[in-house]
């Protein structure tokens, strides 16, 4: 009954999903390392990240628990369909925010003073879809603390590399939420939600994610040379620009399962595929 349980809430939370960001959070933190960085510190950022990131997806099921139970495509989800109560989510936001912070103390002064701003963009962004077509940039830049703060978690100050490194994750996960959201362009509309689809159709917003990715994909390769990579570094972008382009090419609003393959499983590849090219190249 407990695992039963614990399961429920991993699924509220889409605790799989943590794989988009984690791989560009621990790149950010071996560059700013030089190698591995003390135990302690891998332990802790690893902690802020899961607590920040299920923490921002609990609240975002709050949030938008409504919207959810009109919406024919998310009916079926945890919260509409009352598998799980409000209160228990609830308590995993607050459980998840207060070991993020936590997390952000433990690791320096500078990552907990920043802590504050990190959680604004976790709690805003479940409400930007309300007030304007950003909101997947939104997202973009709240999943762009990941490298960032992982570099401020070893370094304790800032630098040109781990924020080029958050925006190609800004760029990225702007991309494909917009290649997602495509599925609800007459929901959206109806219902007086915003976001680029809606904004824009489904011409203009597939445009704008593939030129999203494109300048993603112009980004990792700069850091090629801000970083002073190696050939193996190279072949793992130029693997993610095929993928990428694999998924724009699968893209069918009206076939939901094409649509989650080609804007969750294929990003999830992507992510653990430049994690390891990256680290090979940084480690032989």
């Amino acid at each position: 009954m407990v695992l039963e349980k614990i399961k429920k809430y991993g699924e509220v939370v889409m605790f799989s999903h943590t794989l988009f960001s984690l791989p560009f959070a621990l790149i950010g933190m071996v560059w700013a390392a030089g190698g591995i960085p003390s135990y302690d510190t891998v332990f802790w950022i690893l902690v802020a990240l899961v607590g920040g990131r299920n923490g921002a997806n609990a609240l975002n099921r709050i949030v938008d628990k409504d919207i959810d139970k009109k919406n024919p495509r998310t009916a079926n989800r945890h919260l509409p369909r009352g598998i799980v109560k409000e209160y228990e989510v609830w308590g995993i936001v607050i459980v998840c925010f207060s070991i993020f912070i936590l997390a952000a103390y433990k690791l320096n002064t500078l990552c907990f003073l920043l802590s504050p701003a990190a959680l604004f963009l976790f709690i805003i962004y479940s409400y930007t879809k309300r007030f304007t077509w950003a909101c997947h940039v939104v997202l973009g830049i709240a999943c762009a603390g990941a490298p960032v703060g992982a570099w401020l978690a070893v370094t304790g100050e800032f630098a040109l590399a781990p924020l080029v490194l958050g925006a190609v994750v800004m760029l990225w996960v702007a991309g494909f939420d917009i290649i997602y959201g495509t599925q609800d362009i007459q929901f959206d509309r109806a219902s007086g939600l915003f976001s680029i689809p809606a904004r824009f159709g489904l011409k203009g917003a597939l445009y704008i994610s593939r030129l999203f990715h494109f300048m993603m994909i112009l980004l990792l390769i700069s850091l090629y040379f801000l970083m002073n990579r190696g050939w193996i570094y190279l072949v793992g972008i130029f693997i993610s620009a095929i993928l990428l382009g694999v998924e724009h090419y699968m893209v069918s609003p009206a076939n939901e399962k094409k649509m989650k393959i080609a804007s969750y499983n294929i990003n999830q590849v992507v992510s653990v595929l430049i994690f390891a090219f990256t680290m090979i190249d940084t480690f032989l």
